[in-house]
């Protein structure tokens, strides 16, 4: 399986910006480790500020992806007058470098969001200098989730997932976490006649050295939004769809304050992310392994992403198998419709081929 959209590297974002008919509001906030710019946008005059970046780990492109009709939408009558009430302060790649690569860490092998105290990395000091100076009001951290994650126990898969993050050890409900789950409950509700029951809420257990920990710490609402999984849409095309839809309708609950109308147990209502997902089941199938065979087995396959030039390569990968897999998947097949041979030479994390 191949995609041809997950791939998003800083020359082709670049390009995308360019083709835009209209210009776009750019400062250079700072440099990455190899040192190629790092991007913001400013739009909009209003009183509350927003600051929203994506892409700071590389192999997460769907939400920048998504970013590209948010900006659209900026530029027509209603967004401008979303302007009026709101400014707009959008990183969309704050590791480039990993953006190039197709890696979650930047060219140091450093995790982005586990820098927020030590500050060791060019990207994590440019991204706090501009909350700094910035001030911003309300943060969106936007992130890209595995396909493993189901909205709930044993639920749909999570298209969209959302997190207040904690602001201490103790996970208290500050004003800006209080804030922050009243904005994801508003947002959670716009999107229901989208993905009825496919949003998921994740753990919250804090860690200082994640930046909407950080940054929830310091008192301003942060909304981590995490684009997931829908059915066999490995483009993400689908999940861009409705992460700009989450994305704009987080805008205008702020600008409207009707995220004040909800409450604290309506974002504790919306299910926690479990790990229930698998990508293919194929079933009927027989096992050798270590001297023995098992038959009429269920074989889980996950999919791992690799970069291939421009394209990321979805290798299949053996991670279990059982007369019955206790797990989901997003695709269900027989042995018949896989491979030539009803059986499969099995080890534990084996890759295979999938024609």
């Amino acid at each position: 399986m191949i995609s041809h959209h997950r791939y998003l590297s800083s020359q082709k974002w670049n390009a995308f910006i360019s083709s835009m008919p209209f210009n776009l509001p750019t400062e250079v906030i700072g440099y990455s480790v190899l040192k190629q710019p790092i991007y913001a946008h400013s739009l909009g005059n209003g009183p509350i500020k927003v600051l929203i970046w994506s892409q700071m780990h590389g192999n997460e492109s769907t939400t920048t992806r998504a970013l590209l009709d948010v900006f659209d939408f900026l530029f027509q009558p209603s967004g401008k007058r979303l302007l009026e009430a709101l400014t707009l302060m959008i990183v969309p790649q704050l590791n480039p470098d990993g953006a190039d690569a197709y890696t979650r860490q930047n060219a140091n092998g450093v995790d982005l969001n586990r820098d927020a105290l030590d500050l060791t990395q060019p990207e994590s000091f440019a991204l706090e200098a501009l909350f700094k100076r910035f001030i911003p009001n309300f943060c969106f951290n936007l992130h890209g989730q595995r396909s493993i994650f189901s909205a709930g126990k044993n639920g749909k898969p999570a298209t969209l997932s959302f997190l207040s993050p904690a602001a201490n050890q103790e996970r208290g409900i500050t004003d800006a976490r209080t804030k922050a789950m009243q904005l994801i409950a508003c947002i959670h509700k716009s999107l229901q006649e989208y993905i009825p029951g496919q949003i998921g809420r994740y753990d919250d257990t804090f860690n200082p050295n994640c930046v909407g920990d950080r940054f929830t710490s310091l008192g301003v609402p942060t909304v981590l939004y995490e684009s997931g999984h829908h059915g066999l849409d490995y483009d993400r095309n689908f999940t861009k769809e409705v992460t700009v839809k989450a994305i704009i309708s987080g805008l205008q609950s702020i600008a409207s304050r009707d995220y004040l109308k909800q409450s604290i147990d309506d974002y504790n209502l919306i299910p926690q992310n479990s790990e229930d997902y698998v990508d293919l089941i194929i079933q009927n199938i027989e096992i050798r392994s270590e001297g023995h065979v098992y038959k009429n087995q269920e074989l889980a396959i996950q999919y791992t992403e690799k970069k291939v030039g421009d394209e990321v390569h979805f290798i299949p990968i053996c991670v279990d198998f059982a007369e019955k897999i206790d797990c989901l998947a997003h695709q269900v097949l027989t042995a018949d419709e896989v491979f030539h041979e009803p059986y499969v030479d099995y080890t534990r994390g084996r890759t295979i081929e999938i024609s």
